[in-house]
């Protein structure tokens, strides 16, 4: 579930789905907190709250569970579990969008990778499941909100079988839960992460949408919660930076760039946003230094071509605002916006059929209803041109 959060002029990794590695121990991590530059935040999310169900919730589970052992075909805990959660069916539905507990996760019978990795291991514990949490190395995918560029990466879950003494086992394997399976039959490399690492994720998950929303003591308050549970989470450290940054603080963010640094030397989010603080100072020599680190990364980055697209486009320069959009579509060929700009672009040089069909691609990939509507407005105009 979600994310590396970038900024357009800082990059701030949000989890969802990525862990660290850390080679430093830090082992008092209050010191680099701010507490006087920050309001107290109300009604926060408590860690034992992440992964807590209902009464109802779990009675009901637990006798769904107890029924089907009557049946004549036996099953284990862990693939019932998988079924009832059914996660290639829609049993609950990824939703890339908030990260929830697993209460209303529930609820909404939605979320993103790690709402739902959250919920399945609070229903994995009421039955009593084990259960290994993964990190997947996908590919990053992006998205963007308002000045922030998000990179997806994922989680997914593994539910356990378990074995006892008058249980005999026909199958021990273990039984992937992925709200991804397409990503998951890639063979894309994966590490055990956590739990302790999961909860840390969520927290700066929810400090990240916190700081797109301008909510800057609540980010912070969340930012803390999710060191004091990893202090060595290099992804949470780069989002404290970030919000120093957004306060002024350039000294105490340049601080915790280097400590992060210190534990991930390669970290491309804290080098990025480290290097734009060298940039703003004009301390250029040891700009340059990270900056051809950064230059790869940012080649990567498909909003790099929209963003060089959309400014050929309001410059007139249409046939080169179609080569960089579709730069953009060869990164990412999952982002509406990009389909859309090659729609108006091919309009603008006289090319009604792409462009027409270019605007069918954006609206079958948008889930937005309010750019639904735009789209189908503009397609209608165009087959009634």
């Amino acid at each position: 579930m979600r994310l590396i959060l970038c900024l357009s002029i800082l990059l701030v990794l949000i989890q969802g789905c990525a862990s660290s590695t850390s080679q430093t121990r830090i082992d008092n991590v209050e010191q680099y907190f701010r507490d006087e530059y920050f309001s107290p935040a109300q009604d926060l999310i408590q860690p034992q709250e992440l992964f807590s169900l209902s009464s109802q919730i779990t009675q009901t589970l637990r006798q769904d569970f107890q029924k089907s052992r009557m049946s004549r075909d036996y099953t284990m805990a862990n693939r019932w579990l998988a079924n009832y959660i059914n996660a290639s069916n829609g049993g609950f539905e990824y939703q890339d969008n908030v990260t929830r507990i697993a209460q209303k996760t529930f609820d909404d019978r939605a979320g993103n990778c790690l709402s739902l990795v959250l919920l399945s291991a609070s229903l994995a514990e009421v039955l009593d499941v084990g259960v290994e949490f993964q990190e997947i190395e996908v590919p990053p995918v992006w998205d963007k909100q308002g000045d922030f560029y998000l990179v997806n990466g994922h989680i997914n879950l593994r539910l356990l079988p378990k074995e006892t003494n008058n249980t005999y086992l026909v199958s021990k394997d273990a039984i992937q839960i992925d709200f991804l399976p397409e990503r998951t039959m890639r063979g894309y490399a994966k590490k055990h992460i956590d739990k302790t690492t999961v909860m840390a994720m969520f927290f700066n998950n929810i400090a990240a949408e916190s700081l797109v929303e301008g909510k800057y003591d609540l980010a912070y308050a969340y930012i803390k919660q999710s060191l004091m549970l990893k202090a060595e989470f290099v992804p949470a450290l780069n989002t404290l930076a970030i919000l120093y940054r957004y306060k002024g603080l350039d000294n105490q963010a340049e601080t915790i760039y280097k400590l992060a640094l210190s534990m991930e030397g390669e970290d491309l989010n804290a080098l990025y946003n480290y290097a734009v603080l060298l940039a703003s100072q004009q301390r250029l020599d040891e700009w340059a230094e990270v900056h051809k680190t950064l230059e790869l990364a940012r080649i990567r980055n498909p909003y790099y071509y929209y963003d060089m697209a959309q400014q050929a486009y309001f410059d007139h320069e249409y046939e080169t605002a179609l080569t960089w959009y579709k730069r953009a579509v060869e990164k990412a060929s999952y982002r509406h916006e990009f389909y859309f700009g090659l729609s108006r672009a091919y309009w603008a040089t006289g090319d009604e059929r792409k462009a027409q069909l270019n605007l069918e691609r954006a609206l079958a990939l948008t889930g937005d209803d309010m750019n639904k509507r735009r789209y189908q407005s503009k397609l209608h105009a165009m087959k009634t041109h």
